[in-house]
């Protein structure tokens, strides 16, 4: 095959995408809107209890807390009772969760309340991307993923602007909405998905032990870009950002919610096109280029002497998010194969794991070192990526890849149809 075929074939592809695609691009997007809803108000209400800074950020760590330690456990539940229970009773966990924390007359309650969001929100997040991951043949495995990636993407841009308006009518008002609309989410779930077959035939290959998995260079190439993802993405970009807008650019605030949006919405633009290239073309040159430009970005943004500087910085670094945002999860159920609920949890606890360490630790580089100090550290992770990602198996995927990796993991063989002898 030529070099140029998988390009031929990512301009003439035209695959139809199953039902189960959509309605859970609909949930993430259900979901993201009423989460964005809440961040304008979380530590505002926390603070109307009359607590210090440091205590009202201790609400948004709790529920990132609580998504991690619970994350592990999650995807051995998923492949026992299959994705659709998990997935309805987690999303009606943060319901609930979120009216409490409405009703809460005190910040001890107000905090166990978001933190049991969490165990919900964790519960969600691994069930919902399994049934993904699951409900794919592997060569489609990268749109889907966009898809449902553009969904929470898209529902994150347009939260914060509703949570800004409810929040003028009450605090408590963006906690009920967020409320509502995880029920809608949660009945779509209930009404429109099933679980995958959970005998692991099919469209997803046969089930791998996780102690093989995790030694899959997939796997570890996607779990390392996840942790970068979290690191700079959800932790590093959203801390210091901000503050390096108004100390280091001399620019008001609002200046941070421009650069953002139009970082967002180029990430957005690029999420179809990245599936696509992650399914025809490979997930490793996905994984390679966009980490390595990705992380180009990052140290780019921390030497920006101006605000359109900085602007250009994370657009391009949005457009190398959407393939990380496609490729690794693709990678996760590629090398995980059937019952991927273990090795989706995982990934998702370092993706977070990132996310809440990102943070602190970038926090401390920057305020006893520098900015570009602080970036360097998510980019150093993110090109670590793109190395693990060289050792992966090149060109796009096939049907019966899952089945042939699991017997040469297993120092097996599989025929031309992916089919292991004496399997029939």
């Amino acid at each position: 095959m030529s070099l140029a075929a998988p390009f031929r074939r990512f301009g003439r592809d035209r695959t139809i995408l199953p039902r189960s695609v959509f309605v859970l691009a609909a949930i993430s997007f259900t979901v993201a809107v009423g989460f964005g809803v809440m961040l304008p108000v979380l530590p505002v209400f926390a603070k109307s209890f009359g607590v210090d800074t440091f205590a009202a950020s201790a609400v948004v760590s709790a529920f990132a807390f609580a998504r991690l330690v619970t994350a592990p456990g999650v995807g051995p539940f998923v492949n026992r009772v299959g994705e659709r229970p998990v997935l309805v009773a987690g999303v009606l966990i943060v319901a609930a969760s979120s009216a409490a924390c409405a009703l809460a007359t005190t910040y001890g309650q107000f905090l166990v309340f978001r933190g049991l969001g969490g165990i919900g929100s964790a519960m969600f997040t691994v069930s919902g991307m399994t049934l993904l991951l699951n409900s794919v043949p592997p060569e489609t495995r990268g749109r889907a993923s966009s898809l449902y990636m553009g969904g929470f993407l898209l529902g994150g841009m347009a939260g914060p602007a509703v949570g800004g308006v409810l929040a003028a009518i009450s605090l408590t008002a963006p906690f009920y909405f967020y409320a509502a609309v995880l029920l809608v989410a949660g009945a779509i779930g209930a009404l429109l998905l099933r679980s995958s077959d959970r005998r692991g035939t099919a469209a997803t290959g046969d089930v791998r032990p996780f102690r093989v998995v995790v030694r899959d260079a997939r796997f570890q190439a996607a779990a390392i870009a996840g942790l970068g993802q979290g690191w700079t993405s959800f932790g590093v970009r959203s801390s210091l950002i901000p503050i390096m807008v108004v100390e280091v650019l001399h620019r008001e605030p609002s200046w941070t919610a421009v650069a953002f949006t139009v970082s967002s919405v180029v990430q957005a633009l690029m999420l179809g096109p990245a599936g696509r290239f992650v399914d025809v073309v490979g997930r490793r040159p996905a994984l390679v280029v966009a980490g390595l430009v990705s992380a180009g970005a990052v140290v780019g943004a921390s030497f920006a002497t101006d605000i359109w500087v900085l602007t250009a910085a994370l657009s391009v670094y949005g457009a190398g998010a959407a393939f990380l945002s496609t490729a690794p999860a693709a990678a996760v159920g590629d090398a995980a194969g059937g019952r991927s609920g273990t090795p989706v949890a995982v990934f998702s606890m370092i993706t977070d794991l990132g996310a809440i360490a990102g943070p602190l630790v970038a926090g401390w580089i920057a305020e006893s070192g520098s900015y570009p100090m602080a970036f360097g550290v998510g980019a150093l992770i993110m090109v670590l990526g793109s190395v693990l990602a060289l050792r992966m198996p090149g060109g796009p995927p096939a049907r019966h890849d899952d089945a042939a990796s699991t017997a040469r993991a297993e120092g097996t063989s599989v025929d031309d149809e992916g089919r292991r002898p004496g399997s029939g």
